[in-house]
């Protein structure tokens, strides 16, 4: 089968993409690469709708989402070779597919390069834990690495609740119920409202949609359940304001006050080329304190003050993107353009290098 040739032979490879008109096309490191060699032709339309009908298989919800909204996700196993996160879509009238590479084993904090003390965040009791960062920055791998912590090191009842599943948990000393969109539940709000009856002691959210789930993961947390969810947002600032800014302007300070009550910690992340090979994360981390509630609780305040918040809250295991991003600029990690490219605040950050380079000049 083209698909587990394709994953025998590259085993780097992060995404695979069957486009009609194209040769099979793979990600590695966040490059696209197309595939060629011998047996290999450009797909027709013809292949990619077979390729997408043996990948969605007999799911009718699925194949009834294709139809009717044009997209479907579903996870699928390949024996020997992992699990796929699969997304079809209706391009011009025919079948584009892109999947996504699941590792066969769950990740660890170490393997995912994430600072050890974010350890910290998965042994809170209670509140909202949210990660975020751009599609393809690693936040389903973060989420699993939570809720395996969690499973290894506490007795207790987890829920998720995903879009599709991904990675697989096996109770160890928690017991691990996991819900997939469409084949166990028919929406995510559904599958939330049905948690808060199941006892659960964490539930995870996959992603954050919509207003209504927002508020159905802020109503777990109030009621005491430790909840993780995922949201499509850069960092802790435009996370906090993605939240508010998904509620009528009536119902904002309101929600300002749950968040500053029930947030407790937002880890941004961003996967950029090293200079070697590869990719490193990067990662922002902010927890709720009380200068951090008077942030939440009060409409107005900058991104700027958010970020000095981060950088005072060093100590109780605060950072943020380009305080990171210098760390590895100067470690020789990452290159200054490749840093600079990416930094949320490209001028303070070259600031912040030229000064540490003087520091280092005037004490030579």
């Amino acid at each position: 089968m083209l698909l587990a040739a394709v994953l025998r032979t590259h085993s780097q490879v992060s995404d695979l993409i069957f486009s009609p008109g194209r040769l099979p096309q793979v990600i590695i490191h966040g490059q696209l690469i197309t595939m060629e060699g011998a047996g290999l032709h450009p797909l027709t339309a013809d292949d990619t709708r077979r390729i997408a009908a043996d990948l969605i298989g007999n799911n009718k919800q699925a194949i009834n989402l294709l139809r009717e909204q044009g997209f479907c996700d579903v996870s699928y196993s390949l024996p020997g070779c992992g699990r796929l996160r699969v997304n079809t879509f209706i391009q011009r009238g025919s079948c584009a597919v892109v999947m996504r590479v699941i590792p066969t084993s769950i990740p660890d904090f170490t393997s995912l390069g994430l600072p050890p003390h974010l350890a910290e965040v998965a042994e809170l009791s209670d509140g909202l834990v949210l990660v975020t960062g751009p599609p393809g920055s690693g936040k389903s791998s973060t989420l699993a690495a939570l809720v395996n912590h969690i499973n290894q090191v506490r007795t207790c009842h987890i829920i998720t609740i995903e879009d599709p599943i991904e990675f697989l948990h096996n109770h160890q000393r928690a017991t691990v119920h996991q819900r997939e969109l469409h084949s166990d539940t028919p929406s995510l709000a559904l599958g939330l409202r049905a948690a808060l009856r199941q006892s659960p002691d964490v539930i995870m959210v996959g992603d954050l949609h919509d207003r209504e789930t927002i508020d159905l993961a802020l109503e777990a947390a109030e009621t005491g359940h430790l909840v993780f969810s995922a949201l499509n947002t850069p960092d802790a600032a435009q996370t906090v304001e993605r939240l508010v800014n998904a509620f009528a302007v009536v119902e904002q300070p309101g929600v300002r006050g749950r968040l500053a009550k029930n947030l407790r910690a937002v880890v941004s992340q961003r996967l950029i080329p090293s200079s070697a090979s590869g990719r490193v994360p990067v990662i922002e981390i902010l927890k709720v304190h009380p200068r951090t509630v008077a942030y939440l609780d009060v409409p107005g305040l900058s991104r700027h003050d958010l970020v000095q918040v981060m950088k005072d809250g060093a100590a109780q295991g605060m950072q943020h993107f380009d305080g990171e991003m210098e760390k590895l600029v100067r470690g020789g990690v990452v290159d200054l353009e490749t840093a600079l490219g990416y930094a949320s605040d490209r001028e303070g950050l070259q600031k912040a290098l030229e000064s540490s380079e003087s520091r280092t000049k005037s004490s030579m």
